[in-house]
């Protein structure tokens, strides 16, 4: 597989990426093990964004299908060249930063799932882009997205998210848009406090989130350094960047 007009990785980054894919995912198997989950339960989200579309490919040469995104217009001209290279229909891209609702178009013709949902205007603004990009055959089916829950104090609110208090109105009227899935919740690890301490109040809110939503269960939640904390606390979905694509470039595609 080549991406047009990019160069493909050298088979020494080829085989470092495989490496340290496999090396992730055994991770994620043990923390499951020790949690007492089955692996099966819990997907491994490689990060990708700031690496061009040829790491997309050395990844899925190595068994990887689900691939995570932060920047648009970067994520949109990936997944469409990657998708052309591969001709397969069975890779997933993801949206997990922040996402703007002047975004939200350009989003909904790529983006299987969006994590990152925090306000009722962004919803609205995704349900009609994805209306429209099913119209006009730019996608096939309706947008799954997750809610993603703030646990930062006041000072850091700027990194989005919405607050728990708030949380079981927005879940009611994402859950009766048409173009839209209600699937889950995302937590981004908060500035401050431990990582058994945050993904605990995690798997509290979920927990009676769930109760309300029975089939939105996927809870994404953990990153590189601390995945298996995340795994023992029901997390669905570990979202891994450095530990399987290294440092970021110098140099963004």
């Amino acid at each position: 597989m080549a991406v047009p007009d990019q160069e493909s990785v050298s088979p020494a980054r080829a085989s470092q990426l495989a490496a340290n894919l496999a090396g992730v995912r055994r991770r994620v198997d043990e923390a499951c093990v020790a949690a007492g989950r089955s692996p099966a339960e819990v997907a491994l989200l490689p990060v990708t964004k700031f690496f061009p579309a040829a790491d997309v490919l050395a990844l899925i040469e190595a068994g990887a299908t689900e691939f995570g995104e932060s920047r648009e217009p970067e994520a949109g001209r990936k997944a469409e060249d990657v998708r052309t290279a591969t001709g397969r229909t069975d890779l997933r891209f993801h949206m997990i930063g922040q996402l703007q609702r002047n975004k939200a178009k350009s989003v909904a013709r790529w983006a299987d799932r969006v994590h990152s949902v925090d306000s009722l205007k962004l919803a609205h603004t995704l349900d009609r882009a994805t209306g429209v990009a099913l119209d006009n055959g730019d996608r096939a089916a309706a947008l799954e997205v997750l809610i993603q829950v703030g646990l930062d104090d006041d000072e850091a609110k700027g990194r989005g998210g919405v607050a728990e208090s708030d949380l079981a109105g927005l879940a009611a009227s994402i859950a009766e848009l048409p173009n839209l899935v209600l699937c889950g919740l995302m937590v981004i690890a908060p500035l401050h406090g431990s990582a058994d301490r945050w993904m605990a109040e995690s798997a509290r809110i979920h927990r009676d989130f769930v109760a309300q939503h029975p089939a939105a269960r996927e809870l994404s939640a953990g990153m590189s350094g601390d995945l298996e904390i995340a795994v023992q606390h029901g997390s669905t979905c570990v979202r891994v960047g450095t530990a399987i694509m290294g440092d970021r470039p110098l140099i963004s595609p």
